[in-house]
């Protein structure tokens, strides 16, 4: 390669033509292939992808399998239109998941997020990760690359704050689900952050080179977030030129930049900054990405490469594939409140329903979204359920107290609301001060339309609210007074189909909440304190929460009993009873929480460890086993720079959730 082809190699398209070297291109794929969607605007060309619900809703499911399932469609898609002579669009390289931690509510892209614990988040990212990737020993379907690294949690402000905390919190908790995705996920690409840890910008941290490449094995690319390399000038000040700043990315660690770099880097050689070898150092890893996508051969034995080449039918058109997204988003849904067995509803006691607000005929596209092929509204799903046996009156808000007047008439009332996924806004701003999105942090936990779901309610006490919202709110009075909620995530395709099946019964909700609601804004600790100990998450916040991490409620009953402990070699062997005590067929998520009385953390409730969701008939009865590898239980010691093992007694908590708490043991 010419010294040109080598800096044309740290570009985001490592193409080089003289040399047949193809492009790997790169696409956005949090949940579903993004080439549409608002980023995309409406001028541009929009090809239609398969959308699933927010990574908060696929957190929200608490199953792995399906993760990895839906990860691996995602994947064929992709490589589907990479390579199908009707598009040959998108990239190889996925830019997915987002294995950053949902610490604080008010961070606009919650939506993007697993959850606010790292050992959850780490279990769904590494399934993401295989999902994509595949599990040929030679190959990638697609390769995935995680973002971003690290601690990324705020909008307003990131380009040049710093998000500050100990070398503990860093191992244990914000690059956890990161140190995971590699060493067990597979991963070989990661997108740093716009803010700095610690005072050092991420996008020139020392700990890339020193723990990511070093430690953990990565050997891929590190890539800058867009605009990220001239913010070191203009947003951190860091550098007095743009020589300087290029040499320290290099000298950092990264292969790529997504932004204009080559007058840099040709300045930072000339200057003896870096040199060469160190820009073959670096592109090495792009290369080694490229040949596991298959883009430096052509070799048979890759089992990829015919995707969209000998099938013609597109994937988002399939069956299964529309099942897949209702199969998703069904599981996705979180049952908050469910007072007198209000729901399921049981249509031969009622004749009318109301269907109540502007969110019940929409499904609106977050910022990374696609186009998808079609969308079902729970509005549309609705209808298509009772057919002509339910008069239906819907309303979109309550202009001329029209909500009010349509729920005195009806048997139920169903109130849809939430927030807009993008804010329906432009950049760093938001109309509601409840919304957020990219660079658009929340001002407001409190529920815009709160006031029209109490006005039906008053109107109609049989009323369910259906809140489809991208991160939590601090719905006080919708808990305290209306029988029955259920909460969605946003964006899914199938998104009516999925809040039909379980408002009518045909499915029994078993989601779980992957974040703590807190009731008050006032509950937060200042955003930029990134100190969790100081009061965050279900494992620190001493409050009493509006609904607890691990939070969802069933339309049955769950017995747990027979709990059994036992150190095996590696393990920790956890085993109990699962008995379904109530009338329906349904799904429970066993949760195991670990303490360390008297020890470690001091301030710390607990820690989810294990977790495990299960199908179980009613009347029927099952065992279960959960394992937890000894080195999940390890602690990082600042004093010997390492993890050890905890030598202090464990106490073990099952339950339900982490306020739930059904057996426990010391140990």
């Amino acid at each position: 390669m010419t010294l040109d082809e080598k800096v044309s190699a740290l570009g985001n398209n490592t193409y080089i033509p003289r040399l047949g070297i193809q492009a790997a291109g790169s696409v956005e794929a949090l949940h579903g292939v993004v080439l549409g969607g608002p980023t995309f605007g409406e001028q541009r060309e929009h090809t239609p992808t398969t959308v699933f619900p927010q990574s908060y809703g696929l957190g929200h499911t608490w199953d792995p399998e399906l993760i990895h399932r839906i990860a691996t469609y995602i994947s064929i898609e992709n490589r589907y239109l990479y390579q199908n002579a009707k598009y040959h669009k998108s990239g190889l390289i996925m830019w997915t998941p987002n294995a950053d931690l949902g610490r604080d509510p008010r961070w606009g892209r919650t939506e993007e997020c697993f959850g606010e614990d790292a050992f959850l988040t780490s279990r769904m990212t590494v399934a993401f990760i295989k999902g994509i990737q595949g599990d040929h020993p030679r190959y990638w379907r697609n390769a995935s690359l995680m973002k971003h690294f690290l601690a990324n949690s705020h909008e307003y402000g990131r380009t040049f704050t710093s998000s500050d905390f100990n070398d503990k919190l860093f191992r244990e908790y914000y690059s956890y689900p990161f140190y995971k995705g590699i060493t067990e996920g597979g991963c070989q690409a990661i997108m740093t952050a716009y803010n700095a840890y610690n005072g050092i910008p991420c996008t020139i941290h020392p700990v890339l080179k020193s723990v990511v490449i070093d430690e953990w094995g990565l050997n891929g690319t590190i890539l800058t977030d867009g605009g990220a390399f001239g913010q070191l000038l203009t947003q951190h000040h860091y550098f007095d030129n743009r020589a300087e700043a290029a040499a320290a990315c290099i000298q950092a660690g990264t292969t790529k930049f997504l932004d204009t770099y080559t007058d840099a880097i040709y300045d930072a050689l000339q200057q003896n900054l870096i040199t060469e070898k160190d820009i073959e150092r670096n592109i090495r890893g792009n290369l080694r990405i490229a040949l596991k996508v298959g883009l430096l051969d052509k070799s048979p034995q890759n089992p990829y490469i015919r995707i969209g080449v000998d099938d013609s039918e597109e994937p988002w058109n399939k069956a299964e594939t529309k099942e897949l997204v209702r199969e998703a988003t069904r599981k996705s849904i979180v049952l908050l409140k469910n007072e007198k067995q209000t729901l399921p509803i049981r249509k031969k006691e009622i004749k009318r329903i109301a269907v109540i607000g502007e969110r019940a005929s929409q499904v609106i596209e977050d910022w990374y979204s696609g186009t998808a092929p079609y969308k079902i509204s729970v509005l549309d799903a609705i209808k298509e359920e009772v057919g002509d046996e339910i008069e239906i009156r819907y309303v979109a808000s309550n202009k001329m107290d029209s909500a009010r007047t349509v729920a005195s008439w009806a048997d139920i009332a169903i109130v849809c609301v939430g927030n807009h996924p993008w804010c329906n806004a432009g950049w760093e701003q938001a109309p509601v001060a409840g919304e957020g999105k990219e660079a658009v942090d929340r001002m407001s936990i409190l529920l815009d339309e709160e006031d029209l779901a109490m006005q039906v309610y008053n109107a109609n006490p049989n009323t369910i609210i259906v809140l489809m919202s991208s991160f939590p709110y601090a719905i006080n009075r919708i808990q305290e007074k209306i029988p029955a909620i259920l909460h969605v995530s946003q964006s899914s395709q199938e998104l009516g189909h999925g809040v039909a099946d379980v408002l009518f019964g045909h499915y029994n909700p078993a989601g779980r909440l992957t974040q703590t609601w807190v009731k008050d804004i006032t509950d937060l600790p200042h955003i930029m304190d990134y100190d969790i100990t100081a009061g965050r998450t279900y494992m620190y916040f001493t409050g009493n929460p509006l609904y607890p991490f691990g939070h969802g409620l069933s339309y049955t009953t769950f017995k747990y009993n027979n709990l059994k402990v036992q150190k095996k070699e590696e393990r920790l062997e956890i085993s109990l009873n699962i008995n379904n005590t109530g009338n329906y067929d349904g799904e429970e998520v066993v949760q195991v929480y670990i303490s360390y009385p008297g020890s470690y953390p001091a301030s710390s409730n607990k820690q989810l460890k294990a977790f495990q969701r299960i199908h179980l008939p009613k009347g029927k009865t099952t065992a279960i086993i959960l394992n937890i590898p000894f080195n999940e239980l390890q602690i990082w010691d600042s004093t010997l720079n390492q993890f050890v093992q905890n030598k202090d007694k464990y106490k073990i908590e099952v339950g339900s959730s982490s306020t739930d708490i059904r057996l426990h043991k010391n140990m």
